[in-house]
């Protein structure tokens, strides 16, 4: 065995017993960046307001209302009320930083002091991966809560994503996204969203 194998070989073994290799394995796979911070407020339009005239931001686009009236879907993708609905949406870009979505939700259980995704103030962060099923079977495997998904969208200005939330242990909801194709909307709006994938 040549001096330079024999370095490369315990360089390696060090690694190991470290523990560096096995932190480096067990990490979420293509992580790329934030994507976007989501807000829930309770007036879609004063919050528009708000991020165009204090802070810069542009509209991109907007789309809603979403709600399942009979079925699960916003508690089993969402974690919100089945009944739950989502008023509107708006995407925002924000400089050269990462984006903002803005939710004007209303729900039966609805609160104004400890934000979900559905209350007041509420919020989520996003990060983009660029193999969201793996990255989603890697966090499972690891004992991490999740939500439904690889959740497809595949109708709509926002067609071409896919999500799953999946929870930290301390409670705050985090979303894993993916859209390597672009997303509907690109087609025909003036204003692209920031995206970790460009």
């Amino acid at each position: 065995m040549n001096t330079q194998t024999l370095v490369g070989a315990l360089v390696i073994a060090t690694a190991f017993l470290s523990g560096t290799v096995q932190a480096s394995q067990n990490k979420l796979p293509g992580v790329r960046g934030l994507d976007h911070v989501g807000f829930t407020v309770p007036d879609i339009v004063q919050a528009v307001n708000f991020f165009q005239d204090v802070l810069g931001c542009q509209k991109a686009t907007s789309f809603g209302p979403i709600a399942d009236p009979q079925g699960n879907l916003m508690q089993d993708l969402l974690d919100v009320h089945p009944r739950a609905e989502i008023k509107e949406i708006v995407l925002m870009r924000c400089g050269e930083g990462s984006n903002i979505e803005l939710f004007q939700y209303s729900a039966p259980d609805q609160k104004s002091e400890r934000p979900r995704n559905s209350d007041h103030a509420g919020y989520h962060v996003a990060f983009y991966v660029t193999d969201l099923k793996a990255a989603v079977d890697r966090a499972r495997a690891q004992g991490v809560k999740t939500l439904l998904g690889p959740f497809a969208i595949n109708e709509g200005p926002t067609a071409g994503q896919a999500i799953t939330y999946i929870f930290t242990p301390w409670g705050m909801q985090l979303e894993l996204i993916s859209y390597p194709k672009g997303m509907a909307y690109e087609k025909n709006s003036k204003v692209k969203l920031w995206a970790p994938r460009r």
